[in-house]
């Protein structure tokens, strides 16, 4: 008969002893060991690579550390063209580093000092300030003139700007030519009897108050006593000339 016949095919691919479910899975192929060794194989290829990535890396940041500590040499090192500030310091001469004349005029702008000399005396700011410096840097063999118009921004507050030995010089001359034609009109002043005795007096008390004023401003410390012993031989040898060229009048009138 036909339905005996069909069943025992259908079984004789089978197992002896052995269901169809074993026999199936028996058939199926095992994937399960070859995705193991898959897996570990592209796990050692990864670590290779970032192991090469690291190694990478270290031989990058080692060829650039040579090129950042080459930058901060360069840095360090002084740019060509612009003046070491070091060595700047260092070329200035020792009488000038301890020069401390002008200290109290630390800060004080050139106008206000040359309008406050310019309202009392005949010379301006720069003349004073050189004829100080020519009479402290005076040696066996003159002036020195060059040492003092190159480092002036560093002795003088109020002057910003160098100077050639020309123009310190120049500077010198006109101080000097000042003084001798304010020494001439004063003493024509006091010897021609146009002043009396006592506005003789208020004169010089004037005049000297003002020089002592500079004088301290120079840092010169004069005691009471010196100034009142300056003042009295200035007075008195003011009233000598005073009578000599009233004598010396007379004379001529007879």
């Amino acid at each position: 008969m036909d339905d005996g016949s069909d069943a025992p095919k259908a079984e004789l691919t089978a197992t002896p002893g052995s269901s169809p479910s074993e026999n199936a899975d028996a058939r199926e192929p095992n994937t399960e060991g070859t995705g193991t060794e898959d897996d570990s194989s592209v796990d050692e290829e990864d670590d290779g690579a970032d192991s090469s990535v690291d190694e990478a890396d270290s031989r990058a940041d080692s060829s650039a550390q040579p090129d950042e500590e080459t930058d901060e040499s360069a840095d360090d090192a002084p740019m060509p063209g612009v003046p070491d500030p070091e060595s700047e310091e260092s070329d200035v001469p020792e009488d000038v580093q301890k020069y401390a004349r002008f200290t109290k005029m630390d800060g004080a702008q050139y106008d206000r000092v040359n309008e406050f000399l310019r309202d009392r005396t005949y010379v301006t700011a720069r003349e004073w300030a050189i004829a100080r410096l020519c009479s402290d840097f005076r040696t066996e063999t003159g002036v020195e003139m060059t040492k003092i118009g190159e480092n002036l921004p560093e002795l003088v507050p109020f002057m910003t700007d160098t100077y050639s030995p020309q123009a310190v010089n120049q500077a010198r001359s006109s101080f000097e030519e000042k003084v001798r034609k304010s020494g001439a009109t004063f003493l024509y002043g006091a010897m021609c009897d146009f002043f009396t005795a006592e506005e003789l007096d208020d004169v010089m008390y004037e005049s000297t108050e003002v020089a002592k004023f500079l004088l301290e401003v120079e840092g010169v410390d004069l005691s009471v006593e010196d100034e009142l012993e300056a003042e009295e031989r200035i007075s008195s040898v003011m009233r000598e000339v005073r009578e000599a060229s009233q004598e010396l009048r007379e004379q001529e009138e007879e």
